[in-house]
């Protein structure tokens, strides 16, 4: 069993610190209208128009253009982590809210970031990983 513990994202995220990156759910158009997409635009950079990969302070990630498009989503995520391993990602719970997925729905997608130690994902993900 791996130790998580001192890799969950805060629930409540307001500043970041240089190496910090806020990954956030977003649909593919980078439409930041509501939530935690518009929280990155107005807050951490987030750019009207970019729906997927890093921009300002964040990483965008899209959640809204259904499962098969979300997971693809996650691993290309996963795989930019691996590629910037300077850089700290801290995941909120994308595809909660607005998308409508729950936790036991999208945690399962991380199961990949299991083993990358600069992916912070939220305690309710962690939860539904652990008993996987």
């Amino acid at each position: 069993m791996y130790s998580h513990s001192t890799r969950i994202a805060p629930d409540h995220i307001h500043s970041l610190k240089e190496n910090e990156v806020f990954v956030f759910g977003s649909n593919i158009e980078g439409h930041h209208g509501g939530g935690a997409a518009y929280f990155a635009f107005r807050t951490f950079g987030a750019e009207w128009g970019v729906g997927e990969g890093l921009t300002g302070h964040c990483y965008a990630l899209p959640t809204m253009e259904g499962e098969t498009s979300f997971r693809r989503a996650v691993s290309t995520f996963i795989d930019c982590a691996k590629h910037h391993p300077n850089l700290i990602f801290l995941v909120t719970a994308v595809g909660c809210g607005i998308a409508g997925y729950s936790p036991r729905e999208v945690a399962p997608m991380f199961q990949d970031a299991v083993n990358v130690p600069n992916v912070y994902l939220p305690k309710c993900f962690w939860d539904v990983i652990e008993g996987l």
